[in-house]
């Protein structure tokens, strides 16, 4: 169990969200009303997906006031505190692509390599052009195609063609490229590892404590943010880290742990 909290962890959260979205749609007990990219909290409180909002403001549309109040919130939450977590904790994605990623390993396909060799850069390459479409066509252009916006209102609403997209998604990352999807295509991802460099939550890292056994690189779906390990003391600073906790779960010698504001000073 201790191996696997975090896993847990996230899964009562992920599928926590996703039964109290479809109560709030189909039942009287309303928590959560909407969906990922529109939400009310109790009924009064807005949520709103703020890189859907930023899509809509290149695409010239005009955005109420609660829209504006939930992006913000969202912002603040991930920006300030929880940094990448959204992607680990919340995108019901991450369930697809994670279970091809234990595939992957369970059936050896790991060793193989992958077939394309993606760039982790090319996801913010996609979030430029999402914009860049939004401008030009007048609609917000992710969320026309978004394999994440199609799972979700699927699960809620009843899975159509979407399922087709999720299918994709899911033999690209299982055959194609390890954590293709999130690590390398999704431009949502890339908007939130952009507001997420200064959010108190990070990993820190004790390389007096480390054995060098590198386990942490091998499960982690970010691994380029893992720079420090095996060569100095600090914290994980990059906004791509996914906070979600797997390097922590795996490191045998507890030289892993989630931090969120040390003000100890360092023993000289």
């Amino acid at each position: 169990m201790q191996k696997y909290r975090y896993l847990f962890l996230r899964r009562i959260v992920q599928i926590g969200l996703l039964a109290l979205y479809v109560s709030g749609n189909y039942t009287s007990f309303k928590i959560l009303q909407g969906n990922l990219s529109s939400s009310l909290v109790f009924g009064v409180i807005p949520l709103s997906d703020p890189y859907a909002i930023l899509q809509l403001f290149f695409a010239g549309s005009i955005v109420g006031a609660n829209a504006l109040l939930g992006a913000l919130l969202i912002l603040l939450l991930y920006g300030l505190f929880l940094g990448r977590a959204y992607c680990s904790f919340v995108c019901p994605m991450n369930l697809i692509t994670d279970f091809a990623s234990f595939l992957r390993r369970a059936f050896g396909l790991d060793t193989l390599g992958n077939l394309v060799y993606l760039k982790n850069s090319l996801r913010y390459v996609f979030l430029a052009l999402s914009l860049l479409l939004s401008l030009i066509f007048g609609v917000a252009a992710f969320e026309v195609i978004s394999p994440i916006s199609m799972l979700h209102r699927g699960i809620i609403f009843g899975l159509g063609v979407g399922f087709f997209a999720v299918l994709v998604v899911f033999l690209l990352d299982l055959f194609v490229t390890k954590h293709a999807f999130c690590g390398h295509i999704c431009p949502l991802g890339a908007f939130y590892s952009l507001i997420s460099s200064f959010a108190i939550l990070k990993v820190k890292y004790d390389l007096q404590a480390c054995t060098h056994c590198m386990e942490c690189k091998k499960i982690c779906p970010e691994k380029q943010v893992l720079g420090i390990i095996g060569k100095e003391s600090g914290v994980i600073k990059s906004g791509e880290c996914t906070r979600c906790g797997r390097c922590i779960e795996v490191c045998g010698d507890n030289a892993l742990v989630f931090n969120l504001l040390d003000f100890k000073k360092e023993k000289k």
